[in-house]
């Protein structure tokens, strides 16, 4: 196939623009949770913060959401565990009775069970997404710090597939599981899963830089993900170089290039392809170089197409960001996402500072705002944990093309 034809899949983005309403909203209901996960960023306890949104604000909330109007942002109700809020069924019927589309991100404990999950359909929750860090109870269970949360995971994953809910798993990459990430992959081809998330730590919360992998190791995971992604929907969380690493592997392949010494991918990149070339199950699935990803990676970023609402009702751009644009209370959060200053220049790729705002990837990719700030104190710095040095592809010509054309939409 001619490497500038299809270019406009690869890179899905929303039909409407992003600087007048996201694509996704994350409201932190609460931050109580009965697990002690080691890189929880919201730092759980096991009750309800006082502070905490009420019921009533929390409805105000989503009626500030339904604001920005048609086509409506996804709003995921995450924790802690939504399940501590007594009233999460009240206000996922409501989100849903405004025409909200309402996930949640339960966590796996005891109250992730048949009863509960059955009441969130019933309410009109539409998906569900769970985290599994290990394909065995002694990795996962060891992350999460309490023992049985792997089952509890399975069986709450097993239920919500039974009761029809889709189903989305998440997993932290961490130097923990780095080589155990094909048997996860493989754990959640054999549940069934609608899309395997991938969350890159920042080390925010509990999170710790130590717990993280090296610069090098992430590029080798991205590019290993893109050839999981052939046989499930993949897609990351910040980990936005992944769409870079798309655009290049996509246009090596279609050129018939190795990737390993264009792209100087190393050890990880070997042992995670022997491994996933093992243990996936390829099934009836064609897989080849020429086959595209189930998924194509959305482009949103920090502050654009995606806002994150705490417990409080403070207004950031990540929930991996603390830095506050505002609060609901104060201000409505549309006027906040479209006008306050740090969005905007979220929104603003070339005002990106060191390589990022060089690179010639920069209006796809980005680099993980929240870990820039993690690290350099600027929302705008460079992504640290990227190898990539602008304009080093070698194949720059026939980039081109797939940097400039319009992606595909998405509602």
């Amino acid at each position: 196939m001619h490497p500038h034809q299809r270019q406009q899949a690869l890179i899905r983005t929303p039909v409407y623009n992003l600087d007048e309403r996201p694509f996704m909203v994350i409201w932190e209901t609460t931050n109580a949770c009965d697990l002690a996960c080691r890189h929880c960023r919201a730092e759980a306890i096991s009750e309800v913060e006082p502070g905490t949104l009420t019921t009533e604000q929390g409805k105000r909330l989503l009626d500030q959401i339904e604001a920005f109007g048609k086509p409506r942002p996804i709003v995921i109700l995450t924790g802690g565990d939504p399940f501590k809020r007594a009233d999460l069924f009240e206000l996922v019927a409501y989100g849903t009775a405004l025409g909200l589309p309402v996930a949640v991100s339960p966590s796996g404990t005891p109250l992730l069970n048949r009863e509960n999950l059955l009441k969130l359909k019933e309410a009109g929750a539409k998906a569900i997404s769970l985290s599994i860090d290990g394909s065995t109870p002694e990795i996962h269970d060891h992350f999460r710090r309490v023992d049985g949360s792997f089952q509890m995971t399975v069986d709450g994953w097993q239920a919500a597939h039974e009761i029809g809910l889709k189903l989305q798993l998440n997993t932290t990459v961490t130097r923990y599981n780095l080589h155990d990430l094909p048997h996860i992959f493989r754990l959640a081809q054999s549940l069934g899963v609608m899309t395997w998330s991938v969350f890159f730590l920042v080390p925010t919360g509990r999170g710790r830089a130590e717990d993280g992998i090296t610069p090098q190791d992430y590029e080798d995971v991205l590019s290993w993900l893109y050839d999981a992604s052939k046989l499930i929907s993949v897609k990351t969380t910040e980990g936005h170089h992944y769409k870079r690493v798309v655009l290049q592997r996509t246009l090596l392949d279609r050129l018939g290039v190795d990737p390993v010494p264009v792209m100087g991918l190393g050890d990880t990149y070997h042992q995670l392809k022997a491994a996933f070339d093992q243990v996936a199950d390829f099934g009836n699935a064609r897989y080849a170089k020429e086959d595209r990803m189930r998924r194509p990676p959305l482009h949103i970023n920090a502050g654009n197409g995606f806002v994150f609402i705490s417990r409080r009702g403070e207004v950031f751009p990540s929930g991996f960001m603390p830095v506050a644009a505002g609060r609901i209370d104060e201000t409505p959060l549309a006027a906040i996402y479209r006008d306050s200053p740090l969005f905007r220049e979220l929104r603003s790729p070339d005002r990106y500072e060191g390589r990022c705002g060089r690179c010639e990837f920069r209006f796809v990719c980005g680099g993980s705002r929240s870990r820039a700030y993690a690290v350099t104190g600027s929302p705008l710095g460079e992504e640290p944990f990227c190898t990539y040095q602008p304009a080093s592809f070698p194949y720059q010509k026939e980039l081109e093309p797939f940097l400039r054309a319009p992606a595909a939409a998405v509602d």
